[in-house]
């Protein structure tokens, strides 16, 4: 059973984000149960600072995988004032406006990931079209807007190889316990047949397995 280091561990607390620490040791759990056998890098869709990036990427650096990790840092809706997210320290002091690709480089670098990690920067959509199939694992954590969520979901889910891993962030059956889109896009997945549960909810993360 894979092992998340300690040192990566304190990074992590120390890190902008909003993933809780169960959340996150699930998310390398997971990515690390992918079997060798399996091509094609982790994608995440969603990187702000880095915090679940640091989760996914040790995983990606201990089974020898590559991870892609795909975000235009400009905030998405919920980001920007007046929302309760808005962080002002991730405001661009020229430009002003939200920038938080200087927060993800500093954590990819203290979390030695440099060499596992490649950042692209710009729109998902943009960005799924670059990228060749298949893909591993697809962690989807970006805007959570409705047009945002479903994007991401159409741009990339048909690029996970049989097999492999969807993992979408802040499912919420109850609207009142956060944004409904993730979990729309959850319920489509398993609606299509395409994906499976194969483990139990932990907090707002689910996890399918591709399964046609």
């Amino acid at each position: 059973m894979a092992i998340f280091p300690e040192n990566l561990a304190e990074l992590a607390r120390g890190t902008k984000g909003f993933m809780p620490t169960k959340e996150g040791l699930a998310l390398f759990d997971l990515a690390s149960a992918i079997p060798s056998t399996l091509s094609g890098p982790i994608v995440e869709i969603g990187s702000y600072c880095g915090l679940s990036t640091i989760y996914l990427g040790e995983a990606a650096r201990q089974t020898g995988r590559s991870m892609l990790t795909v975000d235009h840092h400009r905030g998405s809706e919920e980001m920007h004032p007046p929302s309760p997210y808005f962080d002002q320290s991730v405001i661009d002091p020229v430009t002003k406006r939200v920038d938080t690709l200087p927060f993800l480089r500093r954590t990819l670098e203290l979390s030695e990931l440099e060499s596992v990690v490649t950042v692209a920067i710009g729109d998902s959509a943009v960005v799924a079209g670059l990228v060749a199939d298949p893909i591993a694992c697809l962690f989807i954590d970006g805007g959570h807007g409705a047009l945002q969520e479903w994007v991401d979901y159409a741009s990339w889910a048909d690029k996970i190889t049989v097999g492999g891993l969807l993992l979408i962030h802040d499912v919420f059956e109850d609207e009142k316990d956060g944004g409904r889109p993730p979990f729309e896009i959850y319920t489509a997945a398993v609606a299509s047949k395409q994906f499976a549960t194969f483990t139990k909810d932990m907090g707002s993360l689910r996890a399918l397995r591709r399964v046609s």
